[in-house]
């Protein structure tokens, strides 16, 4: 097939995308991951402009990590980090797709069982396939499928690699850590990897995540965080043992071949962190929010992040525009990103919705759904 006959296919069934033009004014964006409403947060942004003002701090690293020379703004912003996991050892990413097909095409290979959840990121996916491991996936948060998996094929291979996300991206619902790390302690050879991305910030004390929330920092082998969406900056991060950092280090083709991230923005993520420790109160708002989404759509799931199925893609992009019309942006969800037949609108919450902003979204939607 031609790429011209890729692209009316796409379009025929519902599936071809395009990049989102700027946001308008007036319009409630219901798809941002600024979960804390930081990306607009004016003492941040002043307080980030003077730091780097009075530190000079160039705008690019201008060479990969290995070779740069500017490396005290993500060394001071790794230290952060370790200091929120308990002096785990922290290594800094380009991005959340670096660092999961950095970390696990690294860590895995050919003697390397990958049992990863059926619903995990496309990242993780991509890591797995350029590590060349076996890749099994159990069923979504089922472990005692897992678990049978682990103890048939295990065995076989010189390790295994569990592979979770904390909070999923487009059902919003979470992976049981208590029972993945007490799954692991059955497994000596067991690794455990967890996927922080859309948690880090809005859950657990002080927004650690739900793996320090379920005090399994120590059974948990890789952590990954983002900057990106809870942070409202660039990056990603893992905390972890300091022999796999340093495997890392030496392995993870994603950190050795790109250039590092400036220094400016390494500067601005470490002041983010600081400034979400402190954010409980938005943290609250988020969980308000949540509350009112799931009554509002029926979806049983008080998340900041909540899928609404409609299961045709057709249909799901059509409810999109009629909700952008209405001053409401929910953008649609569609194969690959979810299963065909999943296909949804995913509602992402960001603290810095208004009550007003809710009120629009609940009369717009209740409108739509009754015409569609």
């Amino acid at each position: 097939m031609t790429y011209s006959e890729t692209l009316q296919s796409l379009i025929k069934t519902g599936n071809f995308r395009s990049i989102p033009a700027a946001g308008l004014p007036g319009v409630a964006d219901f798809s941002s991951n600024d979960y804390l409403g930081l990306a607009e947060n004016e003492p941040l942004r002043r307080a980030s402009m003077e730091y780097a003002m009075e530190h000079r701090l160039p705008l690019s690293a201008s060479a990969s990590r290995l070779l740069a020379s500017h490396q005290k703004e993500l060394a001071l912003l790794e230290r952060t980090l370790s200091g929120l996991y308990e002096g785990r050892a922290a290594l800094v990413f380009n991005s959340g797709y670096h660092a999961n097909t950095g970390i696990i095409s690294a860590l895995a290979d050919k003697r390397t069982l990958v049992v990863a959840d059926r619903l995990v990121h496309a990242s993780i996916i991509d890591g797995i396939a350029l590590s060349r491991a076996e890749m099994t996936r159990f069923p979504h948060n089922d472990l005692r499928r897992a678990a049978e998996i682990i103890e048939r094929r295990g065995r076989d291979f010189d390790r295994v690699l569990v592979v979770v996300e904390s909070v999923y991206s487009m059902d919003g619902d979470s992976a049981d850590i208590r029972a993945l790390a007490a799954l692991k302690s059955l497994h000596p050879e067991t690794l455990l990897y967890v996927d922080e991305a859309h948690a880090f910030g809005v859950c657990g004390p002080q927004g650690r995540g739900l793996v320090a929330e379920a005090g399994c920092l120590g059974a948990v082998d890789v952590v990954v965080g983002t900057f990106g969406k809870a942070l409202a900056s660039v990056g990603a991060f893992a905390a972890t043992s300091p022999t796999v950092r340093d495997f890392l280090v030496n392995k993870a083709r994603s950190l050795i071949f790109s250039t590092a991230l400036p220094p400016v923005n390494a500067a601005f993520s470490r002041l983010a962190v600081e400034h979400m420790l402190g954010c409980d109160d938005l943290r609250l708002r988020l969980r308000l929010l949540s509350r009112r989404l799931a009554a509002i759509t029926g979806s049983g799931i008080e998340s900041h992040i909540q899928p609404y199925i409609v299961g045709d893609a057709a249909r799901t992009v059509a409810l999109s525009h009629a909700l952008l019309e209405g001053g409401v942006k929910v953008l649609p969800i569609r194969t690959p990103t979810v299963p065909p037949g999943t296909e949804r609108l995913r509602f992402s919450l960001s603290a810095a919705l208004s009550d007003a902003d809710m009120d629009r979204l609940e009369q717009t939607f209740n409108l739509c759904r009754q015409n569609s």
